[in-house]
């Protein structure tokens, strides 16, 4: 019938298009995956040499937008780093660190409530998106960097115990302008390595990480110094409940 083959070839066009759509979407997912599992596995049981944070710091500090001439960093692995700062870090950043998935929905209902209350925008972010966002990803905010920063830390929940995403943490975290990491802060504000940090010393380095610009562990203010307290209380609180019995737990554990 006349028309017949223009429709029949218009047909197997759509077909070859749908196809070569199916075979670029496929290639695309795998070579996303490949991109993000390959460090992932690699970082599971070696240290980073940097961060992405770390990079961009010698463009533009995040904690001050200033480049960094040096950026102090120093690995230490988990029984090199005072299990106090371990504590501190969770009771500050994350009570729930040992029992979500890497995303706390708590606490993403809490801060979505105060912010249509308040109009004031609290972060919810646990500490495994914390170690996705500094070792992967970029400072400023975006709902592309938010998209990635869940994909990331999806994975490296599903790849590392919760012992290698706490060590990775304590060593990328930024507690100063150019400063990164539990050893190099320790050294930096108390002439003293990671592992003999007191539990005061603990509760200042955590309670910096939010702000590590205005906020100074060696030389607190007002706020540093309160929210120090309110940190060292939790640590006292829960030393000997479960979050300090399962740090206690891994720290015996190797990966």
């Amino acid at each position: 019938m006349p028309g017949s083959k223009p429709r029949k070839r218009s047909r197997a066009r759509r077909r070859r298009l749908l196809g070569v759509f199916a075979v670029g979407a496929a290639l695309s997912l795998l070579l996303a995956v490949a991109i993000t599992a390959i460090p992932i596995l690699l970082f599971a049981s070696i240290a980073p040499p940097t961060t992405a944070f770390m990079l961009a710091s010698r463009i533009s500090d995040p904690a001050t937008g200033k480049p960094c001439e040096v950026v102090d960093y120093e690995w230490r692995n988990f029984d090199q780093i005072a299990r106090d700062l371990a504590l501190a870090a969770i009771v500050a950043e994350d009570q729930r660190f040992f029992e979500h998935a890497g995303f706390d929905f708590e606490a993403i209902t809490r801060a979505m409530s105060e912010h249509s209350e308040r109009g004031r925008l609290r972060g919810a972010s646990t500490i495994s998106q914390q170690v996705a966002k500094n070792l992967f990803l970029w400072p400023s905010r975006s709902v592309v960097r938010k998209g990635l920063e869940i994909w990331f830390t999806a994975w490296l929940e599903s790849i590392w115990s919760k012992r290698r995403i706490l060590e990775v943490y304590l060593n990328i975290a930024q507690f100063g302008p150019c400063l990164f990491g539990a050893e190099a802060a320790s050294r930096e504000f108390f002439d003293a390595k990671a592992i003999a940090l007191s539990p005061r010393e603990a509760a200042l380095l955590a309670a910096v990480l939010p702000n590590p610009e205005r906020l100074r562990a060696h030389d607190p203010g007002p706020y540093a110094r309160e929210r120090s307290s309110e940190i060292l209380q939790l640590m006292n609180w829960n030393r000997d409940k479960a979050i300090g019995r399962r740090i206690a737990r891994i720290a015996g554990e190797s990966d």
